[in-house]
């Protein structure tokens, strides 16, 4: 058995034939306070987030069951919304035209607060970005874990930036959604564990890519426990990487600490 379980609850964007932006309001169905099953499974579940679609899957112990149910839901949605001739898109960020916001919930970002693990769990700032159409996706992870206090979750938390978003700076195409969110140390408290906020949805698409989040987390879990690595003595240098999107400096910090790049 894993020492953690890892859910997930992907946000992704539609596109149709032509490939223009076609938001999910009123098309998916689902909230954030009821969101709608999905007949693939106990767990898996849909709902509109913004214009996005969001999906949750349930956790699993295994990076064999963590791939399987990523999948699992990518293909069902995938082939859902086809019977109306759309198709996900692979962008995490992107700045959409003004009819398809002309909406309440459209304008509406999430009103649950997140938290900064680098200030000792200090709430993150509301989103803001200069662009008011820009929109982002999000691949958070749900780690599954019996930390017996707050302080023990900021920790491994830090972790999850070197091994997760310092890597992912390399890996992840998008460079704008962290004007909105993906800055590091965000996260928030869960009765399984945590939420890690930081990276985008880039590793849904590929199997491989998804393999690689559930073995970065088992890294970063193995280091924490284990007391590993000193990651405050290079918090500077992670946060220059991961909020600026300094790729230099990423793959120093990748070559130091032998991090994984897919």
């Amino acid at each position: 058995m894993s020492k953690f379980t890892l859910g997930a609850d992907p946000e992704l964007f539609m596109v149709d034939a032509a490939g223009a932006l076609v938001s999910s309001i009123g098309r998916i169905g689902g909230t954030k306070e009821h969101p709608k099953p999905l007949p693939i499974g106990e767990g898996f579940a849909v709902q509109e987030d913004n214009v996005a679609v969001e999906y949750n899957i349930p956790p699993a112990d295994s990076r064999l069951a963590f791939r399987g149910n990523i999948s699992k839901a990518m293909s069902y949605l995938s082939d859902t919304i086809a019977l109306n001739n759309l198709k996900f898109s692979n962008l995490a960020s992107a700045s959409w035209p003004k009819e398809q916001l002309n909406n309440r919930a459209a304008r509406t970002f999430g009103c649950d607060p997140d938290f900064d693990a680098w200030a000792k769990g200090a709430v993150n700032p509301k989103p803001r970005a200069a662009d008011k159409t820009l929109r982002s996706c999000g691949g958070h992870v749900h780690v599954g874990y019996a930390f017996n206090s707050e302080e023990e979750i900021w920790e491994f938390i830090k972790m999850c930036d070197l091994f997760l978003a310092v890597p992912a700076t390399l890996m992840d195409p998008d460079d704008k959604r962290k004007e909105l969110y993906g800055k590091r140390g965000a996260f928030r408290y869960k009765p399984f564990g945590c939420e890690y906020r930081v990276l985008s949805n880039f590793w849904v698409h590929e199997p491989r890519l998804t393999d690689w989040v559930w073995d970065s987390v088992d890294r970063a879990v193995d280091a924490w426990q284990n007391k590993k690595i000193n990651v405050d003595a290079d918090g500077d240098l992670i946060e220059l990487a991961v909020n600026k999107n300094n790729k230099d400096v990423a793959a120093k910090l990748v070559d130091k600490y032998h991090l994984m790049v897919v």
